[in-house]
């Protein structure tokens, strides 16, 4: 045991060390891509001979390091007492064992709480004013062992880099009224609310599935309907990724979760243009609004690196009557919070909620079980619970000042269990509403093309003429043609991407499947070898490589 402790121990303050001279070259704690980065290498004895000998110093920290730590081991020594009889022993002792399985888990994980997630390296961010201090808070072999066995991001080359931005580029440079709306140099940039609901899936809303049930169909949102019908509304909207730690960084930062969930991924410390920090750029205030307990989902420390200036949640809110034993604060009181607590905040504003009653155990308040259509999934009552909230938010919001200016845009964090049969498709279980409504200056309409969740920044970016240059790996929904729209997502270890009316799935080698999703919904007819579209694969190909290769060389912001 002893010198298990011991070796265990000492390759993880060699780790630690070792960082101390890396960090300088990367800028970021060393995780498992590390032996991947070295994996190809035929002279690693020689160069880590060398690595010994320029930093020779960190060799010497180390050696220290190392005997504080058997000094300290043999300096206190376990004494061994007697318990009798037998049963007390293996009462006591399993006692013991189970208090302490109970702690281990509850630290790995990082609490007790339904909505926790286990620790991962970004929550670091949680815990420090800048992204470049997130390495201070980490360990190195918690960030190796956290981001091993993980799907890592391979190098791709599918084009030679000089011809890659002419495919598909993530770089939007300053547009002038891209949007088609005249700027007023006299008038103040728009206020903009964004609004991510729960477990929203696209199918159970009836405005945007007119053809469903032979266009019979009602949903089970009202309040939402009638807004739709005042707005830009997209019925073909997709989200980027099935959790809902992949939307927030599609959402509010236009980096989708490709492979794996960016959040968790070894590449959650890189810098990257958030929505809020760049609209800090030109006088924006930002606050970020989550009824859970603080820190839930690892929102809290994601919101600081996407710049918000606050983070409101159960904390702030400040009322346990409202809670709802599980997850948060029930909706309907927070959206009233949200909505009030929004007129303290200089104008322009970015805000940011994000829902949680639409979730399991699927539950709404005792005042209001019954009032709500409880429909084949247990789901839509709480939808239904939730459009109530979001109807009462709107009235509040109407009565402040600062109403009349607000872009608002409505999207969902990812769908749930499908019902019907023309949603139980791979590439339905990503459909998801998105709506901007500004009466004046969006006029309303149903816009039948492709959109996803790393459209919206673009987009709202151009509705504000912002004027400098940005990384989004979505379009902006106001220039983008048809043939450039397109939706991308991780399916079952292959990229989904469509383009136009198909679907292609690509193992990161090949096309396994092509489907025509307007003339075959349920895709069940493979059209490799019998279709040949290559404007669509080589736009997908383009994409990849240029997300992976930024992701790999944080270049996720433009400095």
């Amino acid at each position: 045991m002893k010198w298990l402790f011991f070796v265990t121990n000492g390759i993880g303050l060699a780790a630690n060390v070792s960082d101390m001279i890396y960090y300088r070259f990367t800028l970021k704690r060393t995780t498992a891509s590390v032996f991947d980065i070295f994996q190809n290498e035929d002279n690693m004895l020689s160069l880590w001979g060398q690595f010994l000998l320029d930093y020779w110093y960190a060799v010497i920290f180390w050696g220290l390091l190392v005997l504080l730590m058997v000094w300290g081991y043999n300096r206190f020594r376990a004494v061994p007492f007697p318990l009798k009889p037998w049963w007390k022993y293996s009462l006591i002792g399993t006692g013991f064992f189970v208090l302490t399985l109970g702690l281990t888990i509850g630290g790995m994980r990082g609490g007790f709480r339904h909505s926790t997630r286990p620790i991962n390296i970004s929550n670091a961010a949680r815990y420090v004013d800048r992204p470049e201090q997130v390495a201070i808070v980490l360990n190195t072999p918690f960030a190796i062992l956290r981001t091993f066995g993980k799907s890592v991001f391979k190098p791709v080359k599918y084009f030679p880099e000089e011809k890659l931005a002419d495919i598909y580029t993530p770089v939007f440079d300053s547009q002038k009224s891209a949007s088609g709306i005249s700027p007023d140099s006299q008038k103040q940039n728009p206020n903009i609310v964004l609004i991510i609901l729960e477990s929203f899936g696209r199918e159970h809303i009836g405005a945007l599935n007119s053809d469903l049930e032979n266009g019979e169909y009602k949903g089970y949102t009202p309040f939402l309907d009638s807004l739709i019908q005042q707005s830009w509304a997209f019925d073909n909207a997709y989200a980027n990724g099935r959790k809902s730690i992949d939307a927030l960084p599609s959402i509010v930062a236009s980096v989708p979760s490709l492979i794996q969930p960016y959040i968790v991924s070894e590449y959650a410390n890189n810098e990257i243009n958030g929505l809020a920090g760049l609209l800090d750029k030109v006088g924006y205030e930002s606050a970020f609004y989550h009824g859970a307990p603080n820190g839930s989902m690892g929102f809290l420390a994601f919101t600081k690196m996407a710049g918000y200036d606050q983070y409101l949640g159960k904390t702030e809110y400040n009322n346990d009557d409202d809670f709802d034993g599980m997850w948060g604060i029930w909706d309907e009181p927070f959206f009233q919070f949200f909505a009030n607590d929004m007129n303290r905040l200089k104008q322009p504003f970015f805000s940011t909620i994000f829902s949680l009653s639409s979730h399991h155990p699927f539950a709404v308040p005792e005042k209001y079980e019954g009032v709500f259509p409880e429909g084949p999934l247990p789901l839509h009552k709480c939808m239904g619970y939730t459009d109530m909230a979001l109807k009462r938010f709107f009235e509040t919001a109407a009565q402040f000042p600062w109403y009349k200016n607000t872009l608002f845009i409505i999207t969902a964090d990812h769908c749930t269990v499908p019902f019907h049969k023309e949603y139980k498709t791979s590439v339905e279980s990503f459909a998801v509403p998105l709506l901007f409504y500004k009466p004046g200056d969006i006029a309303p309409k149903m816009d039948h093309g492709l959109a996803q969740q790393t459209d919206i920044l673009p987009t709202v970016l151009s509705f504000i003429n912002y004027p400098y240059p940005f990384i989004a790996f979505g379009n902006d929904l106001f220039s983008a043609s048809p043939d450039q729209r397109f939706v991308a997502n991780y399916f079952n270890e292959s990229y989904q991407f469509l383009h136009k009316d198909h679907v292609f799935y690509f193992d990161g080698n090949k096309i396994t499947g092509l489907y025509n999703l307007k003339e075959d919904p349920l895709q069940k007819d493979n059209l490799i070898g019998e279709v040949d579209l290559p404007g669509g694969e080589r736009l997908m190909k383009a994409y990849i490589q240029q997300y992976i290769n930024r992701m790999r060389e944080d270049r996720l912001t433009l400095k």
